[in-house]
């Protein structure tokens, strides 16, 4: 009999190798060999970055998350449509059109890395992995290990951002579909929406609510509909909780309070005593715990379908294929 489960345990561990996602190569350690100064200098033009436009730093997290939500993070979201080629990528998709932005400071980023390096080694995924590490730890977070060792894509889908991306209107169970349709769980969605806690939204993303919603605070709904009309305004933007330049739980203490910004932030907490409302107020009586499953969810998330190997290539410029 032990030889019989010692035979199973073989088979299911050489098994298991065959099985094993392609993130396993990905390494926190990455660049120690390939450039060691690749890190520091990624960090270092976050900081000024940020030091001349605070919300830069939700930008550059923001770039990450939409280009891992479309077909992995394989640096995708960021390359430029191409007449010439017939070539359109995500960047033009409604979720993303006037929506994203930073990505001059990838480009300045990349371009001083390469100089740093001696070379293009450093990958553009790689980039916006650690450029939304760097911003959440600069503003108050975690200063969490980000693997590396991504490679980036040739290509990219319209059609992919279009139906990838969550949307602002998004209700709880529309969400959690979302999340786990790539690989992400409850808390992955509650803490990773916690990511709200810095940065603006445009009118457009919010109007609706502000309008319309019941579960909102009348008097933060009235205070909001000045800068955002029923009609027109649609790019007048108002911070997504009441300390947009910290990585704190205000988000979620908003939430609680009808304040969410977003409908979609505020499906989140129904008041019900739900596994989510239980995460809210869990973040909001102890912001370690915050921090800590933030930075496990981002891990998470910036290991999802990368390229790996030979796969993808490592772009000179982040914005077209070499």
């Amino acid at each position: 009999m032990a030889t019989v489960q010692a035979l199973v345990l073989c088979i299911v561990a050489v098994l298991a190798a065959f099985v094993t996602p392609a993130y396993t190569q990905l390494t926190s350690d990455y660049y120690d060999q390939v450039c060691h100064k690749a890190l520091p200098t990624i960090r270092s033009m976050v900081g000024e970055a940020i030091n001349q436009e605070p919300r830069m730093g939700a930008s550059l997290l923001r770039l990450h998350f939409h280009d891992c939500f479309v077909n992995g993070c394989d640096g995708s979201v960021l390359l430029d449509d191409n007449s010439t080629t017939n070539f359109i990528g995500e960047k033009t998709a409604i979720p993303n059109l006037n929506s994203l932005r930073g990505f001059g400071v990838v480009d300045t980023i990349k371009s001083a890395v390469d100089e740093a390096c001696n070379g293009s080694v450093v990958s553009c995924a790689d980039i916006l992995a650690v450029a939304a590490r760097d911003s959440v730890s600069i503003l108050g977070g975690l200063n969490y290990d980000v693997l590396l060792g991504r490679r980036d894509a040739r290509n990219a889908s319209f059609n992919d951002a279009l139906i990838n991306l969550p949307p602002p209107f998004f209700n709880f169970s529309e969400l959690l579909s979302n999340f786990q349709s790539h690989g992400l769980n409850l808390t992955d969605l509650v803490a990773l929406s916690g990511a709200h806690t810095i940065g603006l939204a445009r009118c457009t993303t919010f109007r609706t609510r502000i309008y319309n919603d019941a579960n909102i605070n009348q008097t933060f709904a009235a205070s909001l509909q000045g800068s955002c009309p029923p009609s027109g305004g649609d790019n007048n933007t108002q911070p997504l909780d009441s300390t947009p330049t910290t990585f704190d739980t205000q988000y979620f203490s908003n939430l609680v309070q009808s304040r969410g910004l977003l409908h979609s932030d505020q499906e989140l907490f129904k008041n019900n005593g739900s596994a989510s409302d239980n995460l809210v107020l869990n973040y909001i009586q102890h912001p370690g715990d915050f921090l800590k499953d933030f930075a496990a969810s981002m891990i998470k998330m910036g290991n999802m379908k990368p390229l790996t190997g030979t796969d993808g290539e490592i772009r000179k410029n982040c914005r077209v294929v070499n």
